[in-house]
């Protein structure tokens, strides 16, 4: 005998991401640095005074007052959540749920539709335009139709890497006012780009902003996320939260991440001069290339006369590259992406090794 899930449930495919043993691993948009050394010192020795036999601080005292101190804001603004995924999990169990709605505007990171409907939430898709900015002209019309209660921007947009200005995100916290709807601006990797929605957060405005230590404080491993946003907002949320979710380890790894943040600095300037040199590179190579304000890159293989359609190109150098020990992330069956894949920014030797491989593929 079996136990169904719910319907909805049991028609879902899960969220994967390929893991598999290569030489050079670019599809998961890790930091291709390891966490300073000095931090890894700290970390050692404030393990061995974790009381181990009691709960941890259930509030994340310090955690949160060393990430508002990171965005000059009261620590009551401040949620920390086992990555960024339960921040925004958390999000749509209090917001969320049947009879109420999410927006996203495709193509998007996947995870913002999945999470809603796991939450049995509406999902409210739009499009992003041609060239895969925010079409206001389209965000009014999702507000109009389905009056969500929860909106998603992700910006750095994952997977294509664009930023949305200033004026625009504005524009639609506006909307997000006007129609009594959270406005979530995910940025997860926001270090990366030239300006942050951090900057708009205000204890009257429907707008939070997620980030995660996962990229530029190489602590993927961890799994630690925060959102910025007004007190009420984190005042909810920590009433759906489960208690003590947040473990000492964790605590104790993300407060001393926050004393070197000149150190992550330094890993987001590299990052930003390899992502422009690998754009460089590769615009030299018949591939459809996309700016990015992140630390990947969206291309597109062109399907030259005689060769297969465009999402078949995609998956045969995709494999390729993997039969050359090369992982990158096949995004053909995200919406609109068809044929296009997403490669991390990697060291100078792994992207030299990604181009090498490319190369030889694509001929």
């Amino acid at each position: 005998m079996t136990v169904r899930p719910r319907d909805d449930v049991a028609l879902m495919e899960g969220y994967h991401s390929p893991q598999v043993d290569v030489r050079v691993r670019l599809n998961t948009n890790e930091s291709p640095e390891p966490p300073p050394a000095a931090w890894e010192d700290d970390l050692a020795e404030a393990l061995a005074g974790i009381d181990w036999n009691r709960y941890p601080d259930r509030a994340a005292t310090e955690l949160r007052a060393g990430i508002a101190a990171l965005h000059e804001v009261d620590p009551a603004q401040v949620f920390a959540a086992n990555g960024s995924n339960e921040v925004l999990q958390t999000i749509l169990l209090t917001y969320g749920g049947p009879s109420r709605s999410a927006a996203v505007w495709e193509p998007t990171y996947a995870l913002h539709s999945h999470i809603a409907r796991i939450t049995g939430t509406g999902v409210a898709e739009g499009e992003r335009a041609e060239d895969f900015s925010l079409d206001l002209d389209e965000v009014r019309r999702v507000f109009a139709e389905s009056r969500p209660s929860v909106a998603f921007l992700c910006s750095p947009n994952n997977p294509t890497g664009v930023v949305d200005p200033r004026e625009v995100v504005a524009e639609v916290l506006e909307l997000a006012e006007a129609g009594d709807c959270l406005l979530v601006v995910d940025e997860a990797y926001g270090q990366f780009a030239p300006w942050s929605a951090v900057d708009l957060v205000d204890q009257s405005r429907p707008l939070v902003v997620t980030r995660t230590f996962s990229k530029t404080w190489s602590m993927a491993a961890a799994r630690l996320g925060y959102l910025v946003g007004p007190a009420w907002v984190v005042a909810d949320l920590e009433k759906v939260i489960l208690p003590y979710h947040l473990d000492a380890a964790k605590q104790l790894a993300g407060t001393l991440a926050l004393t070197h943040v000149d150190a992550m600095g330094a890993r987001v300037e590299r990052l930003v001069a390899e992502r422009v040199r690998l754009i460089d590179a590769l615009r030299e190579l018949p591939v459809q290339v996309w700016d990015s304000g992140a630390n990947f890159v969206l291309l597109r293989p062109n399907a030259a006369d005689g060769s297969p359609g465009m999402r078949a190109r995609g998956d045969e150098v995709w494999q390729g590259l993997l039969d050359r020990s090369v992982l990158v992330r096949n995004c053909s069956s995200w919406p609109r992406l068809d044929g296009c894949l997403r490669v991390t920014i990697g060291t100078p030797d792994e992207d030299d090794a990604f181009l090498t491989a490319l190369r030889e593929v694509l001929a």
